[in-house]
């Protein structure tokens, strides 16, 4: 394996343990998962429709999501929001990454000087 290869999947790794975050942070509003994919897309953030809908899946069989189907158009679309749960483990999460970033912040400018 090439020093590319192995950044190119450390870097994958780092990405991949943001998502949970990143969703749940997007569906305080309703949203199905291609309009979801969409919103992630324009804000920088890549994610792969085969790791999306799996994970909107296992946060909503966790309780963090609730989901509705709306049939009023051609072809149904199934809607996720954040249940009072997610909101409740957004709000732990956020606080998580806060003390991370401060910490990693104190480190990485320890490092440089």
């Amino acid at each position: 394996m090439s020093n590319n290869q192995i950044v190119e999947n450390l870097v994958l790794e780092l990405r991949r343990g943001t998502q949970i975050i990143i969703v749940l942070n997007q569906l305080k509003t309703a949203s199905y998962g291609y309009n979801l994919l969409q919103e992630l897309t324009s804000l920088g953030i890549s994610i792969e429709a085969g790791t999306l809908y799996p994970l909107l899946r296992r946060l909503e069989k966790q309780g963090l999501l609730m989901s509705t189907w709306d049939t009023s158009e051609s072809r149904p679309r199934k809607f996720y929001i954040l249940s009072d749960f997610g909101y409740e483990v957004l709000y732990e999460l956020k606080k998580a990454w806060k003390e991370i970033d401060q910490s990693l912040s104190h480190i990485f400018r320890e490092n440089i000087q």
